[in-house]
């Protein structure tokens, strides 16, 4: 399913009975940090495999059942692959990409809002990727698409790394109108996989009705 009214032209917003279900969890503020955890991570699970699906290098597949043929697809070698996580709870999803694409190159980028600032502007202080980042597919991992300020730092970082914008996919838990916004302003050209686009951004840039804090709920921190 595409992002609605238009928001951005080249976002899937992914659609399930099972993630209404995992989502009712975790978005209940009364949650358990140990259910919080496990649903989030069965989520998590379920973004990656759908991120990973929509990388523009899988290819056709055909195999031989033990009743027929089956014309299928084939997910692109590890080792042509970069999973780039927003520090803190990107970690989250990068290791559920892991699981999945097991070798799989992973770079860091710790960018965080400057919570003093009334626009909630990004500060940037840390990046390390992979030397031939340029060569790769990447998948850039956040759960919480907000303002959009801290995904677009990171993706300025990746193109100045030589990383066409064609061949990175923003995958992350919740968006809102404003982020997709931002990024179709910005990234057109990103393609942003995520599970919901929610209302709103609220006074102090949180998404309404979101899920709080995401890092902070997963770590009890």
């Amino acid at each position: 399913m595409s992002a609605p009214n238009g928001l951005h032209p080249n976002c899937v917003v992914l659609n399930s009975r099972a993630i209404t279900i995992l989502f009712t969890v975790i978005r209940d503020k009364n949650t358990s940090v140990r259910d919080y955890v496990f649903y989030s991570d069965r989520l998590m699970r379920i973004l990656a495999e759908e991120g990973l699906a929509q990388l523009a290098t899988v290819v056709p597949r055909t195999v031989e059942t033990p009743c027929g043929v089956y014309h299928g697809l084939a997910l692109p070698p590890p080792e042509t692959l970069c999973c780039v996580s927003v520090v803190r709870s990107g970690d989250i999803l990068l290791e559920a990409v892991r699981q999945l694409s097991v070798g799989i190159a992973v770079g860091k980028i710790l960018v965080q809002r400057d919570e003093t600032d009334k626009e909630k502007r990004p500060v940037l202080f840390y990046n390390k990727l992979p030397p031939d980042v340029a060569q790769r597919q990447v998948l850039l991992v956040d759960p919480m698409l907000a303002t959009g300020g801290s995904a677009k730092v990171a993706i300025k970082l990746l193109l100045e790394a030589g990383v066409p914008a064609k061949n990175i996919i923003f995958l992350n838990v919740v968006s809102c109108p404003e982020g997709l916004t931002a990024m179709a302003e910005s990234y057109p050209e990103v393609k942003i996989v995520t599970c919901a686009v929610d209302e709103r951004l609220n006074d102090q840039k949180f998404i309404v009705p979101g899920l709080g804090d995401y890092g902070d709920r997963y770590y009890s921190t």
